[in-house]
């Protein structure tokens, strides 16, 4: 949706943010959020254009929280974009583009924490100490900063979304958490800011996890129910890559992401893969109807060459 410049600003307190959200709710407008670190690509353009078609406003934050990493190294390469992001968020129909610094968002002496126990314990919660400690903090934040009616998140990040939806119905957040479908490359990899890292060869490895993924569709599909069998499938697929390092692959039941006894329609299977030193994740939900290819592709107006931003 396209938005007179004089309407679309730049703000980098939480002061000024919240005063702004709080001011057009009080007015009765609605509010759309779409998280963000950043490194913008056709994954965020596409919620920020839902966002757009379904609130009177909408705002995109970026801010690359620093407590959700466990590697100071993978902290210090994430891209840092912030001219070109905004330009791309307002071309996207955002109207605010919030952008604070690390010591507006965490003040000295800072000490309250969001955490959970459960479901933020596996996966990537397993094989990364504290990261969902650092992004229900982060996100409980930005929603009383910016007090959403609605926020959306990318179903790439499958354990992400489903930890912020038990996060805001376990808090009483009253908002809506919006879970939009994966945008994918023309080879099949996953959008993700983290692409941009790796080399061309990397880049040409990665394509491995899109294989593997589709491998256990099709396993389930040709009617294989044991998850055992399926997951071997995925691991064979990747390990066929020798440039590709697994951290995960299970198959896990959507809601609980507990690992099923038998694979049923509507489970997940999750994957986490090092291309490199670069960790690339991604997932498919089990549906005999619903392929993998099927997923949301790039328009062509977001198509990018080689790897995604």
């Amino acid at each position: 949706m396209k938005k007179p410049p004089e309407n679309q600003i730049l703000i980098k307190s939480v002061d000024d943010m919240h005063a702004y959200a709080t001011a057009a709710r009080a007015r009765g407008e609605s509010l759309g959020l779409v998280p963000t670190m950043g490194a913008l690509h056709a994954g965020h353009l596409s919620l920020i254009e839902r966002a757009a078609a379904e609130n009177d406003l909408v705002t995109v934050s970026v801010f690359i929280n620093p407590i959700q990493f466990d590697d100071p190294g993978d902290l210090a390469a994430y891209p840092k974009t912030l001219s070109s992001d905004s330009a791309a968020a307002f071309a996207s129909g955002a109207d605010v583009v919030f952008a604070p610094d690390a010591t507006g968002m965490y003040p000295e002496g800072f000490s309250t924490f969001v955490d959970m126990t459960g479901l933020s314990e596996r996966l990537c919660g397993a094989s990364r100490a504290s990261h969902f400690k650092g992004v229900l903090t982060v996100v409980a934040k930005l929603f009383g900063i910016c007090v959403p009616n609605r926020a959306y998140f990318g179903e790439k990040d499958a354990q992400q979304l489903a930890v912020v939806k038990k996060m805001a119905a376990e808090l009483n957040m009253g908002l809506e958490i919006i879970g939009c479908r994966t945008v994918r490359e023309e080879d099949g990899l996953a959008m993700s800011s983290r692409n941009s890292r790796l080399s061309d060869e990397e880049r040409f490895a990665a394509r491995c996890l899109y294989r593997a993924l589709n491998d256990a569709n099709a396993l389930f599909c040709s009617g294989e129910k044991d998850p055992v069998k399926i997951t071997a499938a995925v691991i064979a697929a990747v390990e066929a890559e020798p440039l590709a390092r697994l951290d995960y692959a299970e198959l896990v039941d959507s809601d609980t992401f507990e690992s099923p006894v038998t694979a049923r329609e509507g489970d997940m299977f999750m994957l986490a893969v090092y291309i490199g030193e670069v960790r690339l994740i991604d997932n498919i939900r089990l549906t005999v109807d619903n392929r993998i290819s099927d997923y949301t592709l790039p328009s062509k107006l977001h198509k990018t060459k080689g790897s995604a931003d």
